[in-house]
């Protein structure tokens, strides 16, 4: 590979690697409150909430991402700007970690369900045979083990929400597809280029996937 290309791809992968950290990592911690929220409600008593939820995760989970990232960038602005009576122009790094939170927070719904679902119920009803009050059995019996349960599936989620970003770039956001295809745009050097990208990725990629194992293996523990 020339030196020259590498030089002038590495930076800017670099810079799209610190916007896609960013997107990933806001967008898994809101996505989390996100889909706590929604996966507490799946299994409540509460119809209502149930029937949200249920829509929303239906919606998110029955679309593509890049259809969610196309819907969040260009039709809710304009919704927003037919509303308000002038243009609203919504900044693309923030539509990115909208739609990262949203759909990141549909597939966490479904981990945090399965979560709860899977305490003990016998702990349960012994903590409320001490006297301990719903709030008290949730924080201090029920999540506690339903977190440590959840964790492995949600650092898989985070990696799989660094790998969605890649989808954002068609609508602009400068994450590392984004600032490949601006430099292949500019030169035309297709093949290094795109291929730097798919190695920068592997390697990042990577790297998750083995702090995820270490985390894992901790928790075995």
């Amino acid at each position: 590979m020339d030196a020259a290309v590498f030089s002038a791809v590495l930076p800017m992968l670099v810079k799209g690697f610190y916007i896609t950290m960013e997107i990933a990592i806001i967008g898994i911690l809101l996505g989390f409150v996100l889909g706590a929220a929604s996966g507490y409600a799946l299994q409540s008593g509460n119809r209502a909430a149930q029937a949200v939820a249920g829509v929303y995760v239906w919606i998110i989970r029955g679309t593509p991402i890049v259809v969610q990232a196309l819907y969040v960038y260009f039709v809710v602005p304009a919704m927003i700007s037919l509303a308000q009576g002038e243009q609203y122009v919504l900044d693309s790094t923030i539509a990115g970690i909208i739609v990262i939170t949203v759909n990141a927070g549909a597939f966490i719904s479904a981990i945090v369900k399965g979560a709860l679902e899977s305490v003990d119920v016998g702990q349960i009803e012994a903590g409320y045979a001490l006297g301990l009050t719903k709030r008290e059995v949730l924080f201090h019996i029920i999540i506690p083990p339903a977190f440590k349960v959840m964790l492995p599936a949600l650092f898989n989620q985070f990696i799989i929400s660094v790998k969605d970003t890649a989808m954002l770039s068609i609508i602009s956001v400068n994450e590392i597809t984004r600032q490949t295809q601006n430099y292949v745009a500019r030169t035309y050097n297709t093949i290094p280029a795109y291929t730097m990208c798919a190695v920068f990725y592997l390697v990042l990629l990577s790297a998750l996937m083995v702090l995820q194992h270490v985390v894992e293996n901790r928790l075995k523990k």
